[in-house]
């Protein structure tokens, strides 16, 4: 078991970005299902989902760079929203909306594959 100032894992942090991506499904619908916070369980939902989400991310960015755990973390929530609000708030999806949203999956699975210690060199930075 590791202690709290340990880093997981580069699985387990992978784990806890998908896992911190579904509760920021959750949170976006709880949102949009509280009618603006005027319909109680709703909000109760959306509070919890927002608690789960903020936890999970921040145990992931402990060994995965902010800009690609947040990207993915955004990338997941805002497909997963778009999706599951088409089905659970009976929210329209368009065509080209679809397309777009593939876009973003693309753009996500590519940004989990260049954080692939395979593919990254260790002599390039950024400055």
């Amino acid at each position: 078991m590791s202690t709290t100032t340990e880093n997981p894992s580069p699985g387990r942090s992978w784990a806890m970005l998908l896992l911190a991506g579904a509760f920021e499904v959750g949170y976006a619908l709880s949102v949009g299902g509280s009618k603006a916070f005027t319909v109680l369980p709703w909000s109760i939902s959306a509070f919890v989902f927002f608690l789960l989400t903020l936890y999970c991310l921040s145990v992931a960015l402990r060994t995965i760079d902010v800009g690609i755990g947040y990207a993915v973390w955004a990338g997941i929530g805002s497909v997963g929203a778009a999706i599951l609000g088409a089905f659970i708030l009976d929210q329209p999806l368009t065509l080209v909306q679809a397309f777009w949203l593939g876009v973003i999956i693309f753009g996500v699975v590519w940004l989990k594959l260049a954080d692939s210690a395979s593919l990254k060199t260790k002599n390039f930075k950024m400055s």
